[in-house]
């Protein structure tokens, strides 16, 4: 959905701001983990409901994931590198429902347990159909410079991360967003089934 759009915006100022790490001689699987292990403070800021803690680490994160991409332009893309980052996205992905889960059990258990179980949906749609990609010598026609196929849907990384950034602003109502979101993600994943299978019968 907004992906495509969304990178062709941020791709100018991360190209700039990769400059400076690219010469230091930092590589982008280093920002990678640097950027993982900032968004994993936002879990604690959530379980003590400081929302716009969070919401900092949720942003420094997503900077971090974007800068990744911008120096491994620069230096070269790997695939141990597309995997790395892939991973880490997902099991950061997770993280932030859950923190809202620990934060009030009684009100965001279900919720929360709901769009995780609906990010397993799209995860494994993801991954699976990019494995039989690389098979099949299958391009992406969107995301040609990404180590692996990107495969679309309704719920890609911007519309999660300006789903999480609507958590922390309206704490008060994520069981009903996450309710929403869980649902826009199961008809992402319902899709991306139906065209990956058909996509991979063609080959």
């Amino acid at each position: 959905m907004l992906d495509r759009y969304a990178i062709k915006l941020i791709r100018w100022p991360l190209t700039i701001l990769s400059a400076l790490p690219d010469r230091m001689g930092v590589t982008a699987n280093q920002v990678t983990l640097t950027g993982f292990v900032l968004g994993l403070f936002a879990l604690p800021a959530l379980m003590l409901q400081e929302y716009h803690w969070a919401l900092g680490f949720i942003v420094l994160n997503r900077i971090f994931d974007g800068l990744d991409g911008a120096i491994a332009r620069r230096q070269g893309i790997t695939d141990c590198g597309g995997f790395l980052d892939i991973t880490l996205d997902f099991l950061f992905y997770s993280l932030v429902p859950f923190g809202f889960v620990l934060a009030n059990p009684d009100a965001n258990a279900v919720a929360g347990a709901f769009l995780i179980f609906a990010f397993i949906g799209t995860g494994s749609s993801f991954l699976s159909f990019a494995i039989m990609a690389s098979k099949h010598n299958i391009e992406s026609p969107v995301y040609k410079q990404k180590s692996l196929y990107y495969i679309g849907g309704l719920t890609e990384g911007t519309e999660t991360i300006a789903c999480f950034i609507l958590f922390c602003l309206l704490p008060q109502h994520f069981a009903l967003i996450a309710w929403i979101f869980g649902a826009l993600c199961w008809i992402t994943t319902m899709t991306r089934i139906w065209v990956g299978y058909h996509t991979l019968k063609a080959h």
